[in-house]
């Protein structure tokens, strides 16, 4: 990716269009992990935002065109108010990889769904995609980084340990940002995936240990959050990285929105957690409530919630 590695905003506030592209490329990771190459010369204007970046994945219900998706700044409430059968489905995804030279865009889809028919459209699009295919993807105007590119990247300078979890959903955005930590990085960082065939070989620092956790059947979150109580055993015994700040709030995570990211912290540590909404909430718990790490040290979200859509 070519875009500033540093800072919470690098450019002026973008906006966000439709970017019409074509399927070019489809190489199977594992058994659980697809990646999908998406080219067209419109790319050439992609607003990169480094690391973690979430973008949308808009697809035209089957039968329909692109040109469904209705663009301008009240885009959203025109697009709740098409009909089902018209509306093109929404799916947030990370940028796993921006080659501005080549306009060609990278995003690794998890198949998830497909052998008990609960497959969601984008699990469904990615296990049959194929060369030629065209859908859209809505992302920023303009390079720059920042939350307002959809980054929540973003540890503080005093950080000498980090901590990175997450699941299937997160390993994408992990990847972005193992490949992205400067050479004298320090860490680890936690993934847990579906099967051992799932595991990715990522290029980083050195000083940055990846632990990967094949779920083969357990419970989901299970082997992560055992993962992660390890290493914070490791770095922080418990009461050793502080005395916190503070009792946590409870979220419900069936009703609320899991999600927060730390604006300005001091700590020597930074966690990072993404994931499943309610194992992402665990893990915030054993981080702070445990192990005394202050709650402002600790980003988090909850990319999805176990049963929902």
């Amino acid at each position: 990716m070519t875009v500033a590695q540093s800072g919470r905003n690098t450019a002026a506030k973008p906006g966000y269009r439709l970017f019409p592209v074509e399927v070019t490329r489809v190489l199977r990771l594992g058994p659980s992990f697809t990646r999908i190459t998406f080219g067209g010369a419109c790319l050439a204007e992609f607003g990169c935002g480094g690391h973690d970046q979430r973008i949308k994945i808009v697809l035209p219900k089957p039968g329909r065109a692109l040109e469904d998706f209705p663009e301008g700044d009240d885009w959203y409430p025109r697009w709740l108010a098409l009909p089902e059968d018209v509306r093109p489905d929404l799916r947030t995804y990370t940028v796993r990889d921006y080659r501005p030279e080549a306009c060609e865009v990278d995003v690794d889809f998890v198949l998830h769904g497909l052998d008990d028919g609960h497959a969601g459209p984008a699990s469904s699009f990615a296990a049959a995609a194929r060369p030629g295919q065209v859908i859209g993807l809505f992302a920023p105007d303009r390079p720059g980084t920042g939350r307002m590119w959809g980054c929540e990247w973003a540890p503080p300078a005093s950080a000498e340990r980090l901590v990175l979890a997450g699941d299937e959903t997160a390993v994408p955005a992990l990847a972005a940002i193992v490949e992205s930590l400067p050479a004298h990085a320090r860490g680890v960082v936690c993934a847990e995936v579906p099967e051992d065939g799932d595991r990715q070989e990522w290029t980083g620092p050195a000083g940055v240990e990846v632990r990967w956790y094949a779920r083969d059947g357990a419970p989901h979150g299970k082997l992560l959050c055992e993962g992660v109580a390890g290493v914070l055993r490791e770095l922080c015994p418990v009461g050793a990285a502080g005395a916190g700040d503070g009792e946590l709030e409870d979220v419900d995570v069936d009703t609320g929105v899991l999600w927060e990211v730390p604006e300005a912290s001091t700590e020597s540590i930074y966690g990072f957690l993404a994931g499943e909404a309610a194992v992402i909430k665990r893990l915030r718990r054993l981080m702070v409530d445990e192990h005394g790490v202050p709650k402002r040290a600790v980003a988090f979200m909850g990319y999805w919630r176990e049963g929902r859509s």
